[in-house]
């Protein structure tokens, strides 16, 4: 399977982005509930490893006006149960609930070679081997399959899945903001009617 290596870091999704002037920003984790009494939280973590919610500094909220800094952690089945500095009691840690924590884009380490980060490719526009535009990436999606690029077309409504391997995207170009798409030929349509008969 010639599938590429990528680094996820939850759903990414152009709606879901910040307005291109902020800086790119990750989600890492979601806080699911309250746990216990002295303020932890149980999050749902969207890294790798769980454990590293807590690798890249102080998270903060999505229009980055909160700040929340990691004082204790551990791994359970039931997800990451978080203490952050200055939630001490369990009415400050219900209202939490839902919240999404992210981080900047420029906290993260560069990724291996041929490993991409989520956020790198949301937005690239998609161009044919020929070199002409005809849609953008708009989400990195997997249905069980493996890992699927969904573009949006510029001529055309909904969305289509690229397989993210080398044969259908070839050239992932993040500093000239575009990847090179071999679209899938359709099997399996009907045969033509024929009129004759």
């Amino acid at each position: 399977m010639d599938l590429r290596r990528y680094h996820s870091f939850g759903p990414q999704r152009t709606p879901h982005s910040l307005p291109e002037s902020r800086v790119p920003r990750i989600v890492l984790a979601e806080i699911v509930s309250a746990h216990g009494i002295r303020g932890d939280v149980v999050v749902r973590a969207f890294t790798d490893d769980p454990a590293d919610i807590a690798a890249y500094g102080p998270l903060t909220d999505v229009a980055a006006k909160r700040s929340f800094t990691v004082s204790s952690l551990r791994v359970t089945a039931k997800g990451v149960v978080v203490h952050f500095k200055g939630i001490d009691d369990r009415s400050a840690a219900e209202a939490l609930r839902g919240l999404e924590l992210y981080i900047d884009r420029s906290a993260l380490p560069p990724p291996e070679d041929g490993a991409y980060y989520h956020v790198d490719l949301i937005g690239l526009a998609a161009v044919d081997p020929g070199g002409t535009t005809f849609g953008t990436v708009i989400a990195v999606q997997n249905f069980g399959a493996g890992e699927m690029l969904e573009i949006q077309r510029d001529a055309a409504p909904g969305t289509e899945y690229v397989p993210f391997s080398d044969t259908f995207v070839p050239i992932v170009d993040i500093a000239a903001g575009r990847v090179t798409v071999i679209m899938p030929e359709m099997v399996g349509e009907p045969e033509p009617r024929d009129e004759t008969s």
